[in-house]
């Protein structure tokens, strides 16, 4: 849409620019400025020149039109953003709360242009029957890197310079002496980083199962008949959801469109994108924040000049600049790790379904244990349902035991393996076949307590216990803050003062104990810091290197090892203490997660979940691998309480240096959405505020009052409401942030 007047976003974060700027189009600039361009603009009563976007193109003045300011000039460098792009990050702030430049900065992850990669080529100049008689003169003169060089160049004209170097080991001198005879031109070819370095055969896709070739074939009917929805699949473990995926994806390449898929874990990407190679090639491509700025601004480059036809990535993957694309899908879409925890603090399935809308295009989701937000949804109507409860391989899902550790106590038996797993483990030992030991714990991450007073050592700086690590130290892992591990309790001088271990690094040294001969690996949080560290574990393991893998949650999601009898669940009910409405639906996921990478092969699995609560029904339906039980019990619960998916939460946190600052305005928030000039807004429920459930971080306070009500419209107004009333209050020791329908506690 063009117009004389640009509305415009200055790119400087701070609350009171939260507004567009209008501006008039010069005539030298006339017809060229678009949503989404980047301009240079003065701002100010200094008319310092600031970087803007363009957000609306319009014929209506909102001012004087002699008091409005012209545009200086349009940024021609830089990644260009789609007005699409703007109008996401407009619906974001609208719908999560923010301000416009955090929701602008978190979909245009790359805005600054980095140097273009180049590679040298060799070429040659003369004929080839000149380069024959030339090479044959070398020869004759014994300069024989010379007449190396000459005759690969005869077979193939053009080569890479590094290449030929390596291959041929020849010097730069070389072929120096070359282009100056005139024989060879050496260029200099832009070319862009490709992050993924894979060597694999192409292969086709495999035959689809007849369930999974009706949810490809409703699907595609569906888009060629115009109709853009949201599907939802609930696969079992092994049910071949990612052939699905793939199939999808292929139809709509051939419809000339392109396709994101959306993992939860940077852990996944090596095995999902090798299977995406070995179906697309190099026309799939990865985005996560493993990749260094140029590779990630390279990939950015690639899609959006169609170079790339899929991404694979995260949850920030979902604004890659493809130019048309034509379906998002959400694989394991129950994961916590899909919702932002920074402003604005998105959830990728609803911000996927609104990028969909904005390029008509669809949606699909896939998980073994959908959210119950989904499976809510699917019931009500609002997303299309398909269902696979078969594996592909024809086994059956693994037998799981479940084991109760009180029991085992009871018995005498205080090794940190039942009964039950320690025989297992031995036996697939012995059998030459894989086990998988799974905690939701890191590293020796026990709070330390003295055992005669009952003193637990705390951080000075936060109210969290601090956690013991095998180098003698306490760490806290909110602000970092670490202290020498101490011998005495300082509150009564006993020495039996203790932490409690329960973490992965333990159980890897139990193993080496018990079996010094077997090859053991970890994979946690600690042994993953390392650029392509996750890769290296998962392939050492898929390549049998090792006998048993021991892990926190990134080894149960989506990994497919054929050779795993057997699953190891440590502490199930871990999980189930943590102060969350959603406690039992993660803890009930995660079990089902790690039951399914049990038996995937021919070979059939076994499963043990070793807890202190095996009545706890999450527990119970995990191992009886029975979703739709576990929905109706827990959709119950959520009703009763009027917790997501039935009504939606929007909580109001407070920040503040002072104790009493953050008290204060809490309550003034809470008084304004009590009142209105209409009264309450109907069915709405506060909560309190309250000291979160971590008072204090790093010796910042901090509050929250959580809102309650079925319509989430009402719940943005309120927040708009707040928004308004924050812009007119200037308060610089407290900070105020939304969060809809949060994932965790504050």
């Amino acid at each position: 849409m063009q117009g004389r007047f640009a509305n415009i976003i200055v790119d400087i974060s701070h609350e009171k620019v939260d507004r567009p700027f209008q501006y008039r189009v010069p005539e030298a600039l006339s017809g060229i400025p678009e949503p989404g361009m980047r301009v240079r603009i003065p701002f100010g009563s200094g008319n310092n020149l600031r970087t803007g976007y363009i957000i609306e193109m319009t014929d209506e003045p909102e001012f004087d039109v002699t008091r409005l300011k012209e545009i200086h000039s349009i940024i021609e460098e830089g990644v260009q953003v789609e007005g699409r792009l703007i109008r996401l990050a407009f619906w974001m702030k609208e719908h999560y709360g923010s301000t416009m430049i955090n929701a602008l900065k978190t979909v245009l992850p790359v805005k600054q242009k980095l140097k273009q990669q180049e590679k040298k080529e060799i070429c040659l100049r003369v004929s080839r029957e000149e380069a024959r008689a030339e090479m044959l003169e070398c020869e004759r003169k014994h300069q024989r890197a010379k007449a190396r060089v000459l005759q690969e160049l005869i077979e193939e004209e053009r080569l890479p310079q590094m290449l030929v170097a390596r291959k041929l080991n020849i010097s730069p001198a070389t072929f120096r002496s070359l282009r100056d005879a005139g024989l060879i031109s050496i260029n200099s070819v832009p070319y862009y980083r490709n992050p993924v370095k894979l060597d694999a055969d192409r292969e086709e896709g495999h035959r689809l199962s007849r369930n999974q070739q009706d949810i490809v074939d409703t699907v595609t009917a569906d888009y060629d008949n115009g109709t853009r929805q949201t599907y939802l699949l609930r696969g079992i473990t092994g049910s071949g959801k990612t052939e699905v995926y793939m199939e999808l994806i292929a139809r709509i390449i051939e419809r000339g469109r392109q396709a994101i898929m959306l993992i939860p874990e940077i852990a996944l990407t090596y095995q999902t994108v090798l299977r995406f190679y070995k179906r697309f090639g190099d026309r799939v491509s990865i985005l996560n924040s493993t990749l260094s700025p140029g590779e990630k601004y390279d990939q950015c480059e690639r899609a959006r000049k169609g170079e790339i036809d899929v991404i694979i990535g995260p949850r920030s993957a979902l604004f890659t600049p493809f130019p048309d694309i034509g379906i998002i899908i959400i694989d394991e879409e129950h994961e916590n790790s899909y919702k932002s925890e920074t402003m604005p603090k998105y959830h990728a399935r609803e911000t996927a379904e609104e990028l969909a809308r904005l390029h008509g295009a669809s949606v699909f989701l896939g998980s073994a244990t959908p959210s119950l937000d989904s499976y809510y949804r699917a019931r009500q109507g609002r997303y299309r349902l398909f269902t696979l409860n078969e594996r592909l391989t024809g086994g059956e899902l693994p037998v799981v035991y479940v084991e109760d550790l009180r029991k085992e106590l009871k018995e005498g038996n205080r090794s940190i393996f039942s009964a039950r797993l320690g025989a297992l483990l031995q036996d697939r030992l012995e059998r030459g076949e894989q086990s998988m030991l799974f905690l939701n714990r890191r590293g020796y991450a026990g709070f330390v307590s003295c055992r005669m007073c009952g003193h637990v050592m705390k951080c000075p700086h936060c109210d969290v216990s601090l956690s013991e690590h095998k180098n003698g130290t306490l760490v806290c892992h909110y602000c970092g803050f670490t202290q020498p591990a101490v011998k005495l309790c300082p509150e009564c001088g006993s020495k039996y003062i203790l932490g409690f271990r329960a973490g992965t690094e333990q159980i890897e040294e139990q193993l080496h104990k018990l079996y010094p001969d077997k090859k053991v690996l970890r994979m946690d949080a600690d042994t993953t810091k390392t650029k392509d560290s996750y890769e290296k574990i998962l392939s050492a393991f898929s390549a049998g290197e090792a006998d048993i893998l021991v892990g926190t949650q990134m080894i149960v999601k989506g990994h497919d090892f054929p050779n795993v009898t057997l699953m190891g669940i440590m502490a199930a009910d871990m999980s189930l203490s943590v102060n969350d409405y959603r406690a039992g639906e993660r803890t009930f996921q995660l079990l089902t997660q790690a039951a399914g990478r049990a038996g995937r092969g021919k070979r059939p699995g076994e499963v043990v979940i070793q807890t202190y609560q095996p009545e706890h029904y999450s527990i119970l339906h995990a191992a009886a691998q029975d979703y739709e039980g576990f929905y109706e019990e827990e959709i119950l619960y959520r009703q009763l309480l009027s917790y997501p998916p039935v009504s939606h939460i929007l909580a109001v946190q407070v920040t503040s240096l002072t104790e009493k600052g953050g008290e204060e305005l809490a309550g003034i928030l809470k008084a304004l959405a009590e009142k209105t000039e209409e009264g309450r807004e109907e069915h709405t429920i506060l909560i309190g505020p309250a000291p979160a459930f971590i008072g204090r971080i790093n010796d910042i306070f901090r509050y929250v009052l959580y809102i309650k009500n079925p319509d989430y419209d009402i719940l943005i107004r309120l927040k708009n409401r707040m928004e308004r009333f924050l812009k007119e209050l200037e308060r610089k020791d407290e900070n105020v942030q939304f969060d809809f329908d949060p994932m965790s506690s504050f």
